[in-house]
Parts: C-alpha cells; structure tokens; sequence
C-alpha cells in the first residue's frame, strides 16, 4: 500500500455504525469526483494510526479520514509518527461522520459527504498547529500523543468515559448532554496543581480543564470562544469552584460561547501547560479516554497541512 497517491481511512463504527452505512455511497461520489484512490478500513482501536503512518511512508499525498473526531486523531498521529520531511508533501482530507465532530465547527470542512470531497478536489489547504501530550496510559505508563482539536482533564474525561460506553444512537448532543448531567451528579471537585507558561502557576479546585486548539468539544461545548488552530498558542479554560448548583445553572453558558461570564470561570494562553493532581483525574483527547494526569502538553506549531 498504496497504489493510489490518494488513500481513505475509513472508521465503519463512527456515529454508531452510521460511517459504515455510509461508506459505499461515499466511495462511489469519490471515484467519480477524485478518480482512483486506495480505502482502508479499520477494525478496531489503533488501526487508523497504522494505516496512516503506512500510507505516508509510501508516497501517498492525500489521506482522507472518514470517521469522527477520535478517527481524526488516531490519522493525525499516524502522520506525526513519520519524520517532518517525509511527511511534509502529505495533506489531511475529512469527511466527517461521528458522535462528536467538533473540530469542523473551528475549520471551514463541511459535515456533508459530497461537499466535503469537492474541497478535496479542490485542495485548498491550510496548515495547523498541534497540541503534543505526554501522559500516564490506563497501564500506568508514560504515553504521549499527538491533538488537534482539545484535550481536557476532570469532568471532560469523564463524560468520555461514559459516552463511549454508550449506544450514541440519541446523536451527538443528546449522548454528551446526558453523559454530563449524569457526571456531575456523580463527580466531584478535583483538586488540581496547574502551570501555564511562566503567567500561572498554583492549586486550583475545578470540575474540569480544557486545553484548546480549536473552540468546541464535548458534542458542542464552545469552550475556547478565542482559540485558532493556526496562532501558534493554546488557550486554557479553567472551570473552577463552582457549587453543584452553579454548575446546573450554568450549563448554557457552555455552548452560547458566555463562558467567561461565569464566575469561577477563566481563561489563560501558553505554549507548555502541566496539570498534576493526588487525585485521579481522567482525560479527554480529541473525545477519547486514554488516560490520566499528570501531563505536560506542548505546543507543536505549523504541523501538518489539512484541506479545507
């Protein structure tokens, strides 16, 4: 692999299922408006990484992930794990179809199939900053890992946790709404040490943390209204010690882009963030689960050339 200059990594459970279904009408609007093209399907966790990485180390110059967001990330990484001059011909395409899909709502990539293949035929493209993070895996080893839209610890973990055990077949927003009503009935309060850069540095009590590339997660939490995946910095938001009841009744404030206005709420811009805590806290990258504090996240700037 590949024949083709142009491959498709294909995610058939995204959405539930609904990436699978359909696959055989994508693939049929791509031979008619890409021509031929090579289409690996995963099968299970990690495939999409390999696929990628294989697909770059053999020449390909467009890889078109079609999955959601966690699909994305897996393609993302595939790239990152070839060196910068091998892979700098190679350009992400996206057609998106999972639960989430937050990342489209920061960049111009539109959500339906036959739209979004004509911006690959187009291939405008735009390069993109990465956030890279080192953590602790679920085996209690370091990992590190590659993001391109948000990683967040505390509450967004959890609601990852339980959304991705879940059917998803109420679609995104009612999946992570209702994953994070239940969390925060049963979550409480982590206790946190945070530094950012040289302008924060301290304890601080929070539900939850987000480190921003791109503004939305979470099915479509606005939780970075300023972030851009392109300005060479991530921006940081801090949920801090609200009650239980401020939480509920602040609910809204987290998708009509109000956050701010939220007291106990605020945000902070760095290049190097860490977060350690006594406490296990779980993380959300890219809308998967893969582990836990303490982490160091980097800022990678210019990192890999999407089409949008």
């Amino acid at each position: 692999m590949p024949s083709s200059e142009i491959v498709f990594i294909v995610n058939p459970n995204a959405g539930g299922g609904s990436t699978g279904a359909s696959w055989p009408k994508i693939a049929g609007l791509a031979r008619v408006g890409l021509g031929p093209f090579d289409a690996y399907v995963t099968a299970g966790s990690g495939d999409a990484q390999t696929f990628a990485k294989e697909a770059v180390m053999k020449g390909a110059s467009t890889i078109v992930c079609v999955g959601g967001d966690g699909t994305l990330n897996e393609v993302v990484n595939g790239l990152m794990d070839v060196e910068e001059q091998r892979r700098a011909g190679t350009a992400i395409g996206y057609i998106p179809n999972g639960t989430g899909c937050d990342f489209i709502k920061s960049v111009p990539i539109p959500r339906d199939p036959e739209e979004a293949l004509q911006r690959i035929r187009q291939r405008s493209l735009r390069t993109i900053d990465l956030g890279r993070l080192a953590f602790l895996n679920h085996e209690g080893r370091r990992a590190v890992r590659y993001f391109h839209n948000v990683t967040s610890f505390g509450l967004g973990g959890e609601v990852d946790a339980r959304v991705n055990r879940t059917s998803k077949r109420f679609g995104p927003f009612l999946s992570f709404i209702w994953a994070t009503l239940i969390s925060v009935l049963v979550y409480g309060k982590k206790r946190v040490h945070l530094k950012v850069d040289d302008v924060y540095d301290g304890e601080v009590s929070v539900w939850n943390v987000a480190v921003a590339n791109g503004q939305y997660h979470g099915g479509g939490m606005w939780v970075a209204p300023g972030a851009a995946v392109d300005d060479g910095s991530l921006d940081v938001t801090v949920v801090g010690d609200l009650s239980l009841a401020g939480v509920f009744r602040n609910l809204p404030n987290l998708y009509n882009g109000k956050i701010f206005q939220v007291k106990k709420v605020f945000g902070l811009k760095g290049k190097t963030i860490s977060a350690s805590s006594n406490q296990k806290v779980l993380l959300d990258v890219d809308g998967e689960q893969p582990g836990t504090l303490p982490l160091t996240v980097e800022m990678v700037p210019a990192a890999l050339t999407l089409i949008v």
